[in-house]
């Protein structure tokens, strides 16, 4: 099961829990804020969350990591490079717009790392590097249930945005032609800031030329 639930800080940015039907387990994908509220429905809905995934270090992705990661003792997993944001106020962008927020003591994840449940090692995403947005950009693709966790990476109807620090659009480009745009049509995009899509409907409006640039975070 997946649950969109938009949280708002200094911006508004999608939140997600992907959560293992038979089990309850699952884990949370970017929360960028409000963890007051997303601890109250992870206890109402009687989830086990095993595990926080950060697809990138910007705050408005990490603003309740660390409230939440205290409340329920477990790991934060990153990319390699995500300390490069999550432990520089101005790159995370938080400097800019409120108190610093700083993410310590992540756990490293590296191009086709799987993550998996404790409670069902069938349930996992794995992990695909998609620099561009940022240097520490990836996406967690689930092939079991076609979706994939992409983040700030592409948007419906518009691609991520490269213009903050670590930004690069040739390799933005390239992460969503060689690995988002490669996998099955059908797949589910779960973005940050727009609505859910599919891959085959970002690669017709590429196409047809409709695509354009995002100018959110």
């Amino acid at each position: 099961m997946i649950a969109e639930v938009p949280v708002k800080g200094y911006f508004e940015e999608n939140c997600f829990f992907y959560i293992d039907d038979k089990t309850k387990h699952g884990f949370i994908i970017d929360p960028g804020a409000q963890a007051d509220g997303l601890l109250d429905m992870v206890r109402k809905n009687g989830w086990k969350i095993e595990k926080i995934l950060l697809t990138h270090g910007h705050f408005d992705h990490t603003g309740a990591v660390n409230k939440i990661r205290e409340a329920l003792r477990i790991p934060v997993f990153a990319h390699r490079r995500s300390d490069e944001y999550l432990l520089d106020a101005r790159k995370n962008l938080s400097a800019l717009c409120g108190p610093a927020v700083i993410v310590r003591n992540v756990e490293y994840l590296d191009d086709g790392d799987l993550v998996a449940l404790e409670a069902n090692p069938d349930f996992y995403v794995k992990t695909i590097y998609v620099p561009g947005h940022t240097t520490d950009s990836v996406m967690f693709y689930s092939e079991t249930d076609h979706v994939a966790f992409v983040e700030d990476t592409i948007f419906k109807g518009s691609i991520g945005n490269y213009q903050y620090p670590g930004g690069n659009p040739e390799d933005l480009q390239r992460s969503i032609i060689e690995y988002i745009f490669t996998l099955p049509d059908e797949t589910i995009l779960c973005s940050g800031h727009s609505e859910q899509t599919t891959v085959g409907i970002e690669k017709k409006a590429i196409n047809a030329g409709n695509c354009k640039e995002a100018n959110s975070d």
